[in-house]
């Protein structure tokens, strides 16, 4: 597994970025697949058994919600294609962003073995930092396929951020 990580200053408030943020924006952002389904659901309604879920130990900033659910956090599953591939993400919000992973247990989901990532945002001189950091392990027996995986991972959060910047 790889890890990749990409920020960038965008200057616009927190709370202009996180009117902008959602789960199907960030994923056509990214640009590697079409968004096929989207479902708002609890943690508790999921029958998601190897998504974790982020956990933080930082104070709630005023600048995004965290939408907690009866039974459950609230959650959105994503479903998405590319060229001969289907998955699910399981987006969840957290004080400071979005936490996603692949949403699709035990079994490899499309070229990933694991696929997981952070986006946050942060007040920082009169605009917002933003941080994107990917662990990702590509589902295939070649060498240096996580590599690779990061590689192509990376540019997909260097186009998300553009994404992002463009729309506000």
């Amino acid at each position: 597994m790889r890890e990749v990580e990409r920020d960038r200053f965008i200057p616009e408030s927190p709370t202009v970025i996180a009117r902008a943020l959602s789960p199907e924006r960030i994923v056509e952002w990214e640009g590697s697949f079409s968004v096929v389904d989207v479902e708002n659901a609890t943690t508790a309604e999921t029958d998601v058994e190897n998504a974790t879920t982020a956990e933080t130990d930082v104070e709630r900033p005023i600048t995004m919600e965290d939408p907690a659910a009866e039974g459950g956090e609230a959650v959105t599953l994503v479903t998405v294609s590319g060229p001969g591939v289907g998955f699910r993400l399981l987006f969840e919000r957290t004080p400071h962003g979005y936490h996603y992973v692949v949403a699709d247990g035990d079994d490899p989901a499309g070229p990933f073995d694991h696929m997981e990532s952070w986006l946050t945002v942060e007040p920082e001189d009169e605009g917002s930092r933003v941080r994107i950091r990917s662990a990702v392990s590509l589902n295939a027996p070649i060498p240096f396929a996580d590599r690779i995986a990061a590689w192509k991972r990376g540019g997909e959060l260097d186009r998300a951020l553009d994404g992002l910047a463009d729309a506000v």
